[in-house]
Order: structure tokens, then sequence, then C-alpha cells
């Protein structure tokens, strides 16, 4: 964005629709503008003497605040990874999602980033647990991961699969499959939780990882959106049992659902002994 578009000397002859396009516009483009130029908008807001005008001064310098605070939180994201992997070139996250469902694949993901980023705005902003996150936001982010990672490898396990091989080798499974799948030389993989079981490569678990591991955080994304995406498509094949709100878990909706049709074909018996 040039700066030169922004005229701010006499702000007092811009209607207040206009400086507030221009202000979506210095939050749009914040990383690319000087900061001495951004300070200079905050305080020709605040002389105005309109006091909507200055409820814009507030709001973007509360928008300066809360994007310094979340690049400080993100680089220790990336800090962490980059300290675990010992600055291996290639660390990935792994994570995944659709453990505990009644219904439906488990799936996981495998993500690298670029740990060693130069500037700012290579940082991808927003991620953490995937359960935080609203399903746009986690939408959003999972676009942004995909298009700005190293690289990233998304695997499934139907439930057919799980009722014969059980949910903890398949969770494992699942898990190595994701990391196996990627196209880049990686020498250290991250996960959440647990240990990777015959992974052939250098794997450490991290508690809580995708509240510490920015690559852990950036998998759960993708592999949470990935797997509710599969549910949306099973509720318009099963409608009856909710699969667009539950992702298959068993709530009180789905449950019910059960008792008054039976079970569907992607629904894991094994899971429902005790209610079949």
């Amino acid at each position: 964005m040039d700066e030169k578009n922004f005229y701010w000397d006499k702000l007092d002859k811009y209607k207040f629709a206009d400086i507030k396009k221009k202000i979506d516009s210095v939050k749009k483009n914040y990383f690319d503008l000087k900061k001495d130029f951004v300070n200079y908008i905050l305080e020709n807001l605040k002389s105005d003497s309109r006091k909507n005008v200055n409820t814009l001064a507030a709001n973007l310098y509360n928008f300066i605040i809360n994007r310094k605070k979340e690049i400080e939180r993100v680089k220790g994201m990336y800090s962490f990874d980059k300290k675990i992997g010992n600055c291996i070139i290639y660390t990935a996250g792994a994570d995944e999602v659709g453990r505990g469902p009644l219904a439906g694949p488990i799936a996981a993901a495998a993500v690298v980033l670029n740990l060693n980023y130069k500037y700012d705005r290579e940082l991808i902003l927003g991620i953490k647990d995937s359960k935080q996150l609203t399903p746009k936001r986690r939408s959003e982010l999972s676009k942004e991961i995909k298009h700005r990672s190293l690289g990233y490898n998304i695997s499934t396990i139907n439930n057919v699969e799980i009722d014969k091989r059980g949910i903890s080798w398949c969770n494992n499974e699942v898990l190595k499959r994701a990391v196996r799948g990627l196209k880049l030389p990686v020498n250290m993989v991250l996960s959440d939780g647990y240990s990777i079981k015959s992974l052939h490569s250098d794997n450490k678990f991290i508690i809580k990882g995708d509240t510490k591991s920015a690559s852990i955080a950036a998998a759960s994304i993708i592999a949470k959106v990935y797997r509710d995406n599969i549910m949306e498509e099973y509720s318009h094949m099963y409608p009856e049992y909710g699969f667009e709100h539950n992702s298959g878990y068993g709530t009180r909706e789905h449950m019910e659902a059960i008792k008054k049709y039976g079970i569907c074909k992607i629904h894991r018996r094994s899971f429902l002994k005790n209610i079949l």
C-alpha cells in the first residue's frame, strides 16, 4: 500500500465513512506501513473534533496493541518449535481429531512451517488450539496454513478399519501416515500429548502441544476443518443424525437418533456395543 494515498493534513474534509475505510486499509496493510506513519494517523484521528472519529482512534490503538501482543504470542510458539527441533530445517507438527466420536473417520494432519522466518509478516497469526476458534476462523486459518506452510499432509482412517483394528492402533497409524505423506525430508516430528510409535524419525510429544507449538496448532486446525467438512458431507447422506452439528460425537441429539433410526454405514460399531 502506498502511504502517499493517505492525506491526513485536513482530516475534517473527509466524511466518517471515508475515514473508516482508510483505517480498515491501515489494519489490513499493517505490516507494510512504517511505525511513524501509523502514529501520525493516530494523532490526527485523536485531534479531530468529531467523537466518532476519536472512537476510530481508540479502535486503531487497540488494534495495534492487540496485534503486537499476538505477534509476540505466535513468535513464542514458533520459537518453541525451533528450540525443540534443535534448529533443524524441517520440523513437522502432527495432531489428530476424531478419536472419540461414535461415527465417521479419524483424521490427522502434519504441517511444516517456516520456523526460520525473517519478518513478522511471515508468521501465521491466530494459530492456537483449534477448539478455541470459531468454525469461520478455523476455516480461514486452514486455508492460510495450507497456502503459507512449507508442506502439509492429511490422512484419514474410516470407521470400518477403526472397528477392525481398534482406536488406539488407528490413532497412532493415522498420525504416522500423515507424517510419512509429507514430501519434505522431515527430521523432527512434534506430536500432541503422545509419541508416535514406529515413525522411523525423531519424535517428541508435547503435553497440550496445540497451545505451545505453532506446528502442532497448525496441524490441529487443518485436521479439524478437514474432518468437519467430511462430516458435513455425510450429514446430507444421513440427515437424521445431525452430523453437521455434532461431527459424529455422542451428543444427546445423536444418541436419540441412533435409538430411533438405528445406525448408518459410518457408525463405529465397536463404540456402540452398550447401545445396540
